[in-house]
């Protein structure tokens, strides 16, 4: 049973201003300069659809290191009542890598591809107990609205950011660079200084452990959190609804994901300026942050499932329009239909799942969560890559995404209602 929570604004907000903070990196440089510059400065050796074959690779080793350890780490966060600490670990290794990228040179693609991997894992990690944290700053009822204010200030706070990003890649003498390769380049580093200070208000505010906890030697942590994994693995059949929910989840995040990680290599596959698809993303990202709050009132209202269900058709529409875009007018077009689904697509289902699992099993259930999540991500950056290059169509490569969203939106709708 979820007990009553005596949950403070502040705490609500701290909590949600982690979103504010990582979000610089899923924009400037998951969605925008690192796609760019990676094809461009380190890989500009490789052929388009080569270097975009390799990007989806380190999308997907970053993704596969997640599914391997996300479990484990949730049983372990629970045991011993560190989602906190967890989550600043993961933290620290994603703003360490994001700044290393300032220091690599010219032509080390691969060198770049594994450190933006690592970022990746920190990225992704610490959103294992950062999802998991939900619980301990909302009720049930109240969960879709919180839920839906981390997106959103996500998209706000990294938009802002990314508009001083673009500033800098646009007109670097005004900033005291000497070239578009040195705002990029610094554009990494203040998403690392960025993410590090903007973090502290979720470990100064947000409290935890409200659960009954019994004390377990620290020596027997480890052995108790695989015998959680193994126990979760088997049990997890006996909830139905649960169940289809994360197979639905599995196939269709994987596609949201995909778009995010994958949108500006393919613009830049079919010809388009690299500071015209900038502008695209920010477009994106300001549409997002008031979308993503009517998605959560509508969803309280009209109802949780049917409102995913309408972001998951907006993005099989996308998938089919994309093939038509000649122009950056298409793309801009494609970029603020995005901006309208992507926010609540990622809240909603964040809301349903924490409603479908115990409060006391948070961040076990929500390692269970991102495993399903990061294990599809092993799966759709490659399938997009590939497709591509297998054809020489990057066309291609998004229209294979409907594979994901139309099976994923059918099991949706398979779930009981009850």
């Amino acid at each position: 049973m979820e007990t009553k929570k005596n949950i403070t604004k502040k705490e609500i907000y701290s909590w949600a201003f982690y979103d504010w903070a990582n979000s610089a990196f899923a924009t400037t440089v998951m969605a925008g300069f690192f796609p760019i510059f990676f094809k461009s400065f380190w890989a500009g050796d490789l052929s388009g659809t080569e270097s975009s074959a390799w990007l989806g690779t380190a999308n997907s080793i970053a993704g596969f290191a997640i599914v391997i350890v996300a479990p484990f780490l949730g049983a372990l966060a629970d045991i011993s009542h560190k989602k906190k600490f967890s989550l600043g670990f993961f933290a620290f290794i994603g703003i360490i890598a994001t700044a290393s990228l300032f220091f690599i040179a010219q032509g080390e693609w691969f060198t770049a591809m594994i450190v933006y991997a690592i970022a990746c894992i920190g990225f992704s990690g610490g959103n294992i107990f950062y999802d998991s944290l939900i619980i301990n700053v909302s009720s049930k009822e109240s969960r879709n609205r919180v839920s839906a204010l981390g997106y959103s200030l996500g998209y706000l706070g990294g938009g802002f950011l990314f508009v001083l990003n673009v500033a800098m890649y646009l007109y670097p003498a005004s900033f005291g660079l000497q070239s578009i390769t040195d705002a990029v380049l610094f554009s990494f580093l203040s998403v690392s200084i960025w993410w590090a200070i903007f973090s502290i208000p979720l470990f100064k505010f947000v409290k935890e452990d409200r659960f009954d906890k019994k004390s377990i030697p620290s020596s027997q942590l480890f052995i108790e959190s695989f015998r959680r994994v193994i126990t979760t693995f088997r049990d997890i059949r006996k909830y139905r609804k649960l169940s289809l929910f994360l197979i639905a989840y599995w196939l269709y995040i994987d596609g949201v994901d995909t778009v995010v990680r994958m949108a500006l290599a393919f613009g830049s596959d079919i010809g388009l300026a690299s500071s015209d698809m900038i502008l695209a993303l920010i477009i994106t990202q300001f549409v997002g942050f008031p979308a993503t709050i009517i998605y959560g009132f509508l969803g309280d209202r009209l109802g949780l499932r049917l409102m995913l269900s309408i972001g998951l058709i907006g993005y099989v529409l996308v998938c089919i329009f994309s093939i038509y875009i000649t122009s950056i007018t298409g793309f801009y077009l494609l970029a603020g239909t995005i901006g309208l689904f992507q926010g609540g697509v990622q809240s909603i289902s964040r809301t349903i799942f924490s409603q479908l699992i115990p409060p006391e099993k948070s961040a076990e259930f929500f390692g269970f969560y991102n495993l399903v999540g990061k294990s599809a991500v092993v799966f759709g950056p490659m399938l997009v890559g590939w497709v591509s290059y297998t054809f020489d169509n990057p066309d291609y490569g998004i229209l294979s995404l409907l594979l994901l969203f139309i099976p994923g939106l059918l099991v949706l709708w398979m779930m009981p209602k009850n």
